[in-house]
């Protein structure tokens, strides 16, 4: 959360228009914090540099899904082309972890549309994601 929030205000001091606003920056900062953190383990996972370690000694912990993560990011990509709003929804549904009353409420939607939206949204990823991996 420090990286997030450094990454929000950076040097500067920010001024957000409404709470939709910083909510919106936070979910983009927090997506921009974990994409940029699974392409660094991928890279790493390929070799990058790395020195061999005896795992006989070393307790392994099960290894986060990156390659999901990144899918998840290109089709949340091609989504906010087509409905940026579903997007917004799964941006701090996803990276933020906001339900859908708190989703709603930083978006000034019924909680009723944020679920719809949220439904179609998860759809959509689900068959985008399956129809890039083939």
């Amino acid at each position: 959360m420090h990286e997030v929030w450094l990454r929000l205000v950076g040097s500067d001091n920010p001024t957000f228009e409404n709470r939709a606003h910083f909510f919106a920056a936070a979910a983009e900062a927090m997506r921009h914090l974990l994409i940029d953190n699974a392409r660094r383990k991928l890279a790493r996972r390929r070799g990058g540099g790395l020195q061999r370690v005896d795992f006989e000694n070393v307790d392994i912990a099960m290894p986060a899904d990156e390659d999901h993560l990144l899918a998840v990011n290109d089709a949340l990509d091609r989504l906010s082309e087509r409905s940026p709003v579903e997007a917004q929804i799964v941006k701090l549904r996803f990276f933020v972890g906001m339900t859908a009353a708190e989703s709603a409420e930083v978006l000034g939607l019924s909680e009723r549309t944020v679920k719809q939206y949220w439904s179609h949204a998860k759809t959509w990823l689900y068959q985008e994601i399956q129809r890039k991996k083939v």
